[in-house]
């Protein structure tokens, strides 16, 4: 806390904090909770959003929840642990998906998938050997032992990231449209029950103080504000307000995450009558020595908070026990006189008898500092986007560029990773890793809410999908435009498993707002996915800022993850990514230009970063989702995958691998070879047309002005672009999938 924010503090109390006092006003008012220097720009997300009749639950709650039809609604979020996950990895990753499995949970819905997209220093670095393995057991450990399908995200290595990696977690939940719960606590008189785990002394001070502070030689011995969490407990814990749920006995409910029940007390109290008194002695310890502002700061993992009526106290807790939950009563909801409200309310608490705790909970919660940093676009900026890639050398062997990519650790296959996950868990896994998104059959998910949807025995044939991209080497040549890919990616990759996108979360890692560069970056990326989302009609439901995401002085590339969410009316329609039949007519969706800035080429084959993204197209991304949609509903499709990373040469080699048969083709002619095969032009999909079909998908594409390119025909053993390259699949698979296991394994 600095110095004006404590004399501010001086002021809102008349007097001088107390040590409790102090304690949460502190983590309140953190970078990580309060968004003190990103909310002047993220109130775009708000004025910019597009009018949506599925958006039931905007920005402002622990997640956001649209329709997706069947009176089914989805929840879903993104959200980071980048900096514990330094400090400690497998438990700083692992608790970063136990925290956003809980903001599910607070929304009333049973969590049903995770993903996860991560970014590390160069592969073979000596710390990311450190980081990685523990990121990914971390990740697997936790998502597994819940019983939660890891169904997707990314995994990236560049030098910007050595010593910070980025560990972004993202979880989606299942609900009934009409059981939404909200973090409110309305009604003098309700009860405040904590439960779930006792509070201890790990993470006092965790992600709250962690992700708003740069890293530095002594971060290790920061290992004791690192979160330890316990998955067993969490499951427990799901099921248990799952029941909860059903039998109406909450009223309102928030989870304990970051800055724990400082932040539970003061934004339950916030959002409803603004008073409420809390017994902190009466809160369950792990270790009895801890002092009340240790119990406000800690972050110990699988603990809730619920506002009950009194005449369901005993059935809250009847319920807990069958789960072997523990549950106590730690306060109480009070109504406030009208000169209270206007000062934000009164939160007391209590330490055996003698009040720590006297406090406006709204000025905690909702009033902290606002800062509008000064930006300015870095000094180097100008230079960086004029040194273009058309400088550098272009390769004379086309298939030994190619092989060189498909073995770079970006582009690699992930399996070393992804096998370390769950993938099909609760069986309802429609796609998954390496697919271009994840999907998950929406099942009858909450106990006595059966489906009313069109499939057998009532349960809806209707399924969501979900993708999360980003690419930190576009946003560092323009964070404007670089926002805009990072949607337009994953809008395109749900398209083309031929889900209907409809809604974004956003998880957005940056330097420290301290600097001026790095608030250019950020306002720029914030306006940039703002203008991007009412473009596409896709609004914002909620998401999470990331700074301080350096290592001294030296920033990470600024990168915005963006997660998409998709809706399709009937799984079975899904289109695999890869070639998964002969005889298949592969065809070429969108425009190819010469574009390499910020490339997989540049930055494999010369390790260039310069000159511009490809160009934003927008209103193509749209036309080509609804091309790819409507292909995948009509069973048009035996395959589908965009084209992004490497460009249409590795998602050919992709699209072989993955599906098992082989291709010819021939290649457009409207660029040189090079051009066709490597570059990154957005809005372009590899898509393979049933035998049969092309006339049918050709009108398709034609009515919606989207160029559809014939290339060639799937079958027999090999990549084959005529007159260009020839590579058996063996040897494709042999270089694609020997990378990380031969440095991590």
């Amino acid at each position: 806390m600095k110095q004006d924010e404590y004399l501010r503090v001086r002021e809102i109390l008349g007097r001088r904090p107390t040590s409790s006092e102090l304690a949460i006003y502190s983590v309140m008012w953190s970078e990580h909770c309060s968004y003190k220097s990103s909310k002047v720009h993220l109130r775009q997300f708000a004025a910019k959003a597009p009018a949506s009749d599925a958006l039931l639950v905007g920005m402002g709650e622990n997640a956001g929840v649209v329709e997706v039809g069947d009176g089914w609604a989805v929840t879903f979020k993104i959200e980071s642990h980048n900096h514990p996950s330094y400090v400690e990895p497998h438990q700083g990753a692992a608790t970063g998906v136990g925290g956003i499995v809980r903001d599910i949970m607070s929304m009333g819905a049973r969590p049903v998938a995770v993903m996860d997209t991560l970014r590390f220093g160069p592969a073979d670095a000596p710390d990311t050997r450190r980081v990685l393995p523990g990121v990914v057991g971390g990740i697997g450990f936790y998502g597994n032992c819940l019983g939660l399908p890891n169904i997707g995200g990314e995994v990236v290595f560049d030098d910007c990231y050595i010593g910070n990696p980025l560990v972004n977690a993202l979880c989606v939940g299942v609900l009934r449209k009409d059981q939404i719960k909200l973090a409110t606590a309305p009604g003098p008189g309700n009860q405040v029950i904590l439960f779930g785990a006792r509070t201890g002394p790990d993470g006092i001070g965790g992600a709250s103080v962690l992700a708003s502070a740069t890293f530095d030689e002594e971060s290790a011995a920061k290992r004791p504000s690192v979160q330890v969490g316990d998955p067993f407990m969490e499951k427990l814990l799901i099921e248990c307000c799952l029941e909860l749920f059903a039998a109406d006995v909450v009223v309102g409910i928030q989870d304990l995450g970051a800055a724990g029940v400082s932040c539970a007390t003061t934004e339950l109290a916030a959002k409803g009558t603004g008073g409420m008194t809390v017994r902190l002695d009466a809160v369950p310890l792990r270790d009895e020595t801890l002092r009340p502002e240790e119990i406000l700061m800690s972050e110990s993992q699988e603990r809730m908070m619920a506002v009950v009526t009194p005449a369901n106290v005993a059935a809250f807790m009847e319920i807990c026990r069958k789960w072997d939950v523990p549950a106590t009563v730690i306060g109480e909801v009070t109504d406030v006189t009208p000169e209270e409200a206007a000062r934000g309310g009164r939160l007391i608490m209590t330490w055996h008898g003698e009040t720590i705790v006297d406090l406006p909970p709204r000025t905690a919660a909702d009033e902290g500092p606002v800062y509008d940093r000064p930006f300015s676009e870095p000094l180097t900026q100008a230079a960086l986007n004029e040194d273009a890639p058309d400088r550098l050398a272009r390769p004379t062997d086309l298939r030994a560029a190619l092989l060189q990519l498909l073995g770079a650790p970006n582009i690699a296959s992930k399996e070393w990773v992804t096998s370390q996950y769950d993938r099909y868990v609760r069986g309802n896994t429609v796609l998954a890793t390496p697919a271009d998104s994840g999907m998950i059959r929406i099942a009858d998910v909450v106990p006595g809410l059966p489906g009313d949807g069109p499939g057998p025995d009532g349960v809806t044939t209707r399924g969501i999908a979900l993708a999360t991209d980003g690419n930190g080497r576009y946003a560092r040549l323009d964070p404007y435009a670089g926002a805009q890919l990072a949607l337009a990616e994953a809008y395109r990759n749900v398209a083309t498993g031929g889900a209907r996108p409809l809604a974004v979360t956003n998880c957005l890692n940056f330097g420290s707002p301290e600097d001026p560069e790095v608030m250019w970056q950020f306002a720029e990326a914030v306006r940039g996915l703002a203008d991007a989302c009412k473009t596409l009609g896709v609004p914002v439901t909620g998401g999470n800022v990331s700074f301080y995401n350096q290592t001294g002085s030296t920033a990470i590339n600024p990168t915005p993850v963006v997660g998409v969410l998709g809706v399709i009316d009937d799984v079975s329609h899904r289109v695999r990514p890869g070639f998964t039949e002969p005889g298949a007519r592969v065809v070429l969706l969108g425009e190819t230009d010469a574009e390499f800035g910020g490339s997989e080429w540049a930055h494999v084959a010369h390790g260039h970063l310069g000159g511009l993204p490809p160009a934003v197209r927008l209103e193509s991304e749209r036309l080509l989702a609804e091309v790819l949609v409507e292909a995948a509903a009509s069973g048009l499709l035996s395959g589908s995958h965009d084209l992004s990373d490497g460009g249409l040469g590795v998602a050919l080699a992709e699209a072989c691998l993955i599906g098992g048969y082989g291709c010819r083709v021939i290649l457009p002619g409207t660029a040189d070879a090079f051009t066709e095969l490597f570059s990154e032009s957005t809005a372009r999909a590899l898509v393979a047309v049933r035998p049969g079909s092309w006339d049918r998908f050709a009108e398709l594409c034609a009515k919606r002005g989207v160029p559809a390119c014939a290339l060639g025909e799937t079958g027999g053993e090999s990549l084959v672009v005529e007159e260009v390259l020839e590579i058996p699949l063996t040897e494709l698979r042999t270089t694609y999938e020997g990378t990380l296991p031969a440095i991590f394994a």
